[in-house]
């Protein structure tokens, strides 16, 4: 059955107005981030509790505002499946507010389900094979194939059928408040942000083993790079691979026939080996007291008392996960676990104060994590 397709703003309004008696709206999005420099969400797909389910084009139609009264409507649940990317996009590109949210990759990850992706939960739960071969498509182009229609249209088909499972699953286990918590901290999350970051190039994977003089060359590719994404919208790993930077830092080529010897490189980058190689000559040619210096938060260590609450918490924390049957992530991720280990809470109260640790935590695992404090 072909797809019905949103592309007017008066299909919109009409969508938006059928929405009103809806209570229970799946929700997914398909962006391009694979293929241009400046992401956008460029699919919405919807699927109702009425049975309808179709394909806004936000390329066709681009002003979004008269789905955002449902989608912040605490009436209608919004049931998405790994929903922090969906929310912070869809917040960014079209301003919505999402109230009543429910991540059924976040129901499947607090009943324990050995697998959370999409894919493999439609197949435990309805036996549904679901195809992911239109995953990296590029989602800007039009018109889509038949196939990519069918592809994106049975990414909500089955969410509110998963989702009543999962539900009833997760309120049989006394956990579903648990998972409404997470769901209102992902539904709160900021929008995500374009914007450039001069020190993006200090996160390149292995950059602290270069020399300060190497830092330079990469610091150079990577505002070559960023440059050339922001003039072509070329998503910048296309113009030249993390990989490849590393290995021109570290061998500096000077000509042509050097830089060629390296592996990896784009066909721009062979088309017009230039703008590397005077990128590398810059570096090069730079004064000792302008190379780079590596900017990082002074690294605090932990007191012996400290640590020897964190090793409390971790045996405590891998017995409780076993016998809940859950991912010691779930039970106590590493970062709330430093920073308990770091307040040393003695009650309740003071745990609960602790950022991140959510009332749900406190409530189904505080007085084991108190009691593994006071052994430490």
């Amino acid at each position: 059955m072909p797809a019905t397709w949103i592309r007017t703003p008066g299909e919109l309004r009409a969508l938006a107005g059928s929405l009103t008696v809806s209570r229970a709206l799946a929700l997914d999005s398909e962006s391009d981030s694979l293929h241009h420099h400046f992401e956008k969400v460029c699919l919405v797909q919807y699927a109702t509790d009425r049975g309808a389910a179709g394909l806004v084009d936000p390329l066709a139609v681009r002003d979004l505002s008269p789905l955002a009264p449902v989608l912040a409507d605490p009436g209608v649940v919004k049931v998405l499946h790994g929903a922090d990317y969906d929310v912070t996009t869809m917040k960014r590109d079209f301003g919505f507010r999402f109230a009543n949210l429910f991540d059924t990759m976040l129901a499947a990850r607090f009943l324990g389900m050995p697998a959370i992706g999409l894919q493999a939960v439609l197949k435990a739960e309805l036996g549904v094979d679901l195809a992911k071969d239109s995953q990296k498509d590029d989602w800007s182009r039009r018109p889509l194939t038949p196939r990519q229609e069918t592809y994106a249209i049975e990414d909500v088909r089955h969410l509110l059928e998963v989702h009543r499972r999962l539900e009833a699953r997760l309120s049989q286990a006394g956990r579903l408040s648990w998972v409404v918590e997470e769901c209102e901290a992902v539904a709160a999350l900021e929008p995500a942000r374009r914007k450039r970051d001069p020190d993006a190039w200090q996160k390149v994977k292995g950059v602290r083993r270069l020399t300060p003089r190497r830092q330079a060359v990469l610091r150079e590719l990577h505002a070559w790079r960023e440059s050339v994404a922001e003039a072509t919208d070329l998503p910048p790993f296309r113009i030249l691979g993390p990989d490849t930077m590393m290995a021109i830092a570290e061998r500096q080529p000077l000509s042509v026939a050097e830089l060629r010897q390296l592996r990896g490189l784009s066909p721009r980058v062979v088309r017009e080996p230039g703008p590397v190689l005077e990128a590398v000559a810059r570096a090069s040619a730079l004064d000792e007291a302008d190379l780079p210096r590596l900017s990082s938060p002074p690294r605090r260590v932990p007191s012996a008392e400290t640590r020897r609450r964190s090793e409390a918490l971790r045996a405590w924390r891998t017995d409780e996960a076993g016998r809940v049957g859950l991912d010691v992530s779930v039970v106590l991720p590493q970062r709330l676990l430093d920073r308990v280990a770091e307040a040393a809470p003695r009650d309740r109260d003071a745990l609960g104060a602790i950022e991140g640790l959510r009332r749900w935590r406190v409530g189904a695992f505080g007085e084991g994590i108190l009691a593994a404090l006071r052994k430490a």
